[in-house]
């Protein structure tokens, strides 16, 4: 499936911005879809997800109560609306869509999930928070 990201940008910290996953080509979104991030130097980790049949979600503990992950099934997307941004949420984000591993790879017990996620990823949009 292609996804296409957008989104990103350069935000004071406090701001908000909302991402957006599509997915393009005539795919079908998957059985879960999810929002990680990478800076540099660091390994790429899960930020939120969710199980689209049911709309059940997946967050880490680092985002909660700031970031909201939503869909849309008419439109095949995802966003991922974040909230009091931090310099610390800094990175470039990747939207996934595949099977359950995608939602359980949030939870960071299971982040050794995350490399056979790959050939699943949108090509990134990167947040800056200053």
């Amino acid at each position: 499936v292609q996804l296409v990201e957008s989104g990103g940008g350069s935000v004071a910290a406090g701001g908000s911005l909302t991402l957006s996953c599509a997915v393009s080509g005539g795919g079908n979104m998957k059985n879960c879809m999810g929002w990680y991030r990478q800076a540099p130097g660091k390994d790429r980790e899960g930020v939120a997800a969710i199980a689209t049949a049911r709309g059940n979600e997946y967050y880490a503990d680092s985002v909660k109560g700031r970031f909201t992950i939503s869909q849309d099934k008419a439109k095949k997307t995802v966003y991922l609306q974040m909230n009091m941004l931090k310099p610390e949420d800094s990175a470039m984000y990747y939207c996934a869509a595949a099977g359950h591993d995608v939602c359980v790879a949030i939870n960071p017990t299971y982040r050794h999930l995350i490399p056979s996620l790959d050939g699943h990823w949108g090509q990134g949009t990167q947040v800056t928070v200053s």
